[in-house]
């Protein structure tokens, strides 16, 4: 789903409002490409349920790898163009700077975020997971001619 909303604000305000933790990481997908990495911006945990904000950054001609998420995940694409694609290997949206995000949870929903530009990829992602989730399973290639 493509929409253009002050997302942004509304998810580091919901992060922020219960407290941050900031800190270097590196993303999680099977296989991401050279250079994928993934910055801590802020993390709370509410009752049974994990927020964490965090920026990716996906550099020209990578990708994310296979995967899915435990939870719902919503982002908002700071710099570049996001090419997403399912399991079909159809693309289910191009998302330019600016796009919302969202990503539902589940092994039912195996995508894989490519960055088919000439410019970095940048994403500020809200995780919204069962506390203790990953921020993501990794999931074989569904047999895409792309990885």
């Amino acid at each position: 789903m493509r929409a253009r909303v002050p997302l942004r604000a509304a998810i580091a305000g919901a992060v922020v409002a219960g407290g941050v933790l900031a800190g270097p990481a590196t993303a999680q997908a099977t296989p991401a490409g050279p250079g994928v990495t993934a910055r801590l911006i802020a993390q709370k945990t509410v009752g049974d349920t994990d927020y964490t904000l965090r920026e990716i950054t996906i550099p020209p001609g990578q990708a994310t790898g296979w995967h899915y998420h435990d939870g719902p995940l919503y982002a908002v694409v700071k710099a570049g163009t996001l090419s997403h694609f399912a399991s079909t290997c159809a693309s289910d949206g191009v998302y330019p700077k600016g796009s919302a995000i969202q990503e539902p949870a589940g092994p039912g929903n195996v995508h894989i975020g490519r960055n088919l530009g000439d410019t970095p990829v940048v994403l500020e992602v809200l995780y919204v997971l069962p506390h203790g989730s990953p921020f993501s399973e990794d999931a074989p290639n569904p047999g895409c001619p792309f990885e």
